[in-house]
Formats: C-alpha cells, structure tokens, sequence
C-alpha cells in the first residue's frame, strides 16, 4: 500500500465523470538511493508511472517547472514542480495506485521526492483538450 494514500477522497468523487489530479512536487538535492539527484529519481519513477497512467486510459495534459508564489503565501510556495493529471474515472487512479507495477514505480518516487502532493479535482470548467 502507497503510503498517505486516502482513498475515501477519491472515492467522494463522482465514479462515472474523468478526474484530473494536481501534483506538486518537492524534490530533495540527492536521491535516497544515491543514484543522482532528486529530479534524476523522479524521471526514472515517471518513466515507469506514465506507462501505468497510460494503460489506465489517463494521460499528462501539463507539467512544469514552479517558478513561485504569485498570490497567496510565501511560505506555500515550496514546489519544484507541478502536473496535471487526467485519469477517465477515479477507480482508475485507484487502480493504478494500488497496482504492483506502480509500487515499483514508486521507490523512485520516495527516494527523488522531499514532498509530493496529489490533490482530486473535480472539474467545473476545463478548455484543456482530454484524451
């Protein structure tokens, strides 16, 4: 089981409509597993994830670099990286998380990433073309 994982929030979303995920990302300077740096992990860990998103009928529709707070507090502004997820339901992102092929994935994840965040969106209005 992925640790931090709360599957009753994605569960609250409704099961029969696409649900985007906002990532944000913190990496630490080295790899855990002292192969590189904390960005070098995550590029082995989305190597592996975008498969499994893939195979799930999800896709990345961004992703980029955080360059800073331009509203809000300074002090929330502690992201690398942030990228928008789609997934076709829920349960596919359920699917993916509780897979063995992404507990694999996910070492890399731990060991590139200081903090990662995920939050379920449930969208109101989107101009972002969807596969």
């Amino acid at each position: 089981m992925i640790e931090d994982l709360h599957q009753s929030a994605v569960e609250a979303l409704a099961h029969d409509r696409p649900v985007t995920m906002l990532n944000l990302m913190k990496f630490r300077p080295n790899s855990l597993d002292g192969d590189g740096s904390g960005w070098d992990a995550y590029l082995r860990y989305s190597q592996l994830a975008i498969r499994e998103i893939k195979s799930r009928g999800g896709s990345i529709i961004w992703a980029g670099d955080v360059k800073g707070v331009a509203l809000g507090p300074q002090t929330m502004g502690g992201w690398d990286y942030a990228a928008l997820v789609y997934y076709p339901a829920p349960s596919a992102f359920l699917d993916m998380m509780t897979s063995q092929a992404y507990s694999v994935a996910n070492e890399h994840r731990t060991n590139g990433c200081e903090q990662h965040l995920i939050l379920a969106t449930d969208a109101s209005f989107s101009k972002l073309a969807t596969p």
